[in-house]
């Protein structure tokens, strides 16, 4: 039991690593926001642009490794304790399908509505200084901590991808937790239609979150953000950009909050069940 925990413990300082990369990641570019770019600085900077994101790909792959070396060791665990429920209630065929059909549309839906899949048939990238397609560039200066730096890569004239390390970021975790969110409720259906004590409401809980990215949309549409792109931001202004973010960001703590709650109503059902005598 405690060599259980010990890896278990292991395995989230794993994740914690992860995270904390990245955010040094992001916060050594913080001196660069208002640096003014020479000739003799560029090499430095594009140094600096390359290792981001391999810590940042490196971290996705430690992260991503101790979620699944501590959802194993949770399936195969027999104690109640909300990881644990979580674990088992999408350790089934069903809602790993689920988990994977979500959190993939989603992630599309997201980088369509961030900006990371470009396609604008009405600019061309030529237009704004970028060479002739195919090609791709990467522009390491400068702008606020997480937004820099970034990656342009256009397959046509009018299709490309605007690659910005918080919203990679955000496209994996959010994805991850859309994805997650959808598969603890499919299992929550499945109990309330088998008979539980659920109820509708606790079974359709985590659907209510399951678009955090349609508030940030709504919002820079209301307000017409993005009219007056500049040739460093082609589709995005950078304000816009940060508006996204912000609302997005918000979501991630309803999106944490939602599984534990209803693994929570899955934990108490079942403890309903194994005290509730025959009839």
């Amino acid at each position: 039991m405690e060599k259980q925990k010990s890896l278990v413990r292991s395995n989230v300082a794993l994740i914690l690593v992860g995270f904390l990369a990245i955010a040094v990641s992001f916060l050594a570019y913080a001196k660069n926001s208002n640096l003014t770019i020479t000739p003799a600085a560029m090499p430095a900077l594009h140094s600096l642009a390359v290792a981001t994101y391999v810590v940042l790909l490196a971290s996705f792959v430690a992260i991503g490794w101790g979620l699944y070396k501590t959802y194993k060791k949770k399936i195969s665990s027999s104690d109640t304790t909300i990881l644990s429920v979580i674990a088992n209630s999408i350790n089934n065929k069903r809602a790993k399908q689920i988990f994977v059909i979500s959190a993939i549309g989603y992630g599309l839906f997201f980088a369509f509505t961030s900006g990371i899949i470009i396609y604008k048939p009405d600019i061309n990238a030529t237009d704004y200084g970028f060479p002739k397609p195919p090609h791709a560039e990467l522009s390491p200066c400068c702008d606020l901590p997480g937004y820099m730096p970034m990656i342009f890569v256009f397959f046509t004239e009018h299709i490309g991808l605007q690659i910005i390390p918080i919203n990679l970021l955000l496209l994996v975790s959010v994805s991850f937790l859309v994805g997650l969110n959808f598969a603890v409720s499919s299992t929550v259906f499945s109990i309330a239609k088998s008979g539980g004590k659920l109820g509708v409401f606790g079974a359709i809980t985590g659907l209510f979150v399951g678009c955090p990215t349609c508030a940030g949309t709504a919002f820079t549409m209301l307000f017409g953000f993005g009219a007056g792109a500049t040739t460093f931001t082609l589709f995005l202004t950078s304000f816009e950009a940060q508006v996204q973010t912000i609302f997005i960001a918000i979501s991630i703590p309803v999106l944490l909050a939602t599984p534990i709650i209803m693994a929570k109503k899955i934990r108490s059902q079942n403890e309903s069940c194994a005290v509730e005598p025959k009839k």
